[in-house]
């Protein structure tokens, strides 16, 4: 029986790790975030709310290393580096979207978190 070419549930399969980046808060935030065009890294600062510099950094590191998100440095002064998805990150995003939409369906039915 042939093993499928990737399995998430297995630890040694490298669909883990972008799933684990994805699905990490900042990782879903951004990819969403960079769906409608790209973004300089201010920009994309204020629109996740809350996600600090570093975390921003090491998130559209992440992104970048997995192929789902370009980085483009215009080489100027001052500098100036946008952030877009690569055609795999729009797919990525688009299902991340997708499962927010979905959230805000549910949403209203949800009984409310007394405190998190």
């Amino acid at each position: 029986m042939d093993q499928p070419a990737y399995d998430v549930f297995s630890t040694r399969c490298p669909s883990r790790r972008t799933l684990e980046v994805v699905t990490g808060r900042w990782g879903t935030l951004t990819l969403a975030a960079l769906r409608d065009g790209s973004h300089r890294f201010g920009e994309l600062r204020r629109r996740v709310d809350g996600v600090s510099e570093k975390m921003l950094s090491q998130t559209l590191k992440a992104l970048e290393a997995d192929g789902l998100v370009a980085r483009t440095d215009h080489g100027s002064v001052p500098p100036r580096v946008d952030y877009a998805l690569t055609e795999q990150g729009r797919v990525v995003a688009d299902a991340v979207v997708g499962l927010i939409d979905a959230v805000y369906e549910v949403q209203p039915a949800l009984p409310e978190a007394v405190e998190r």
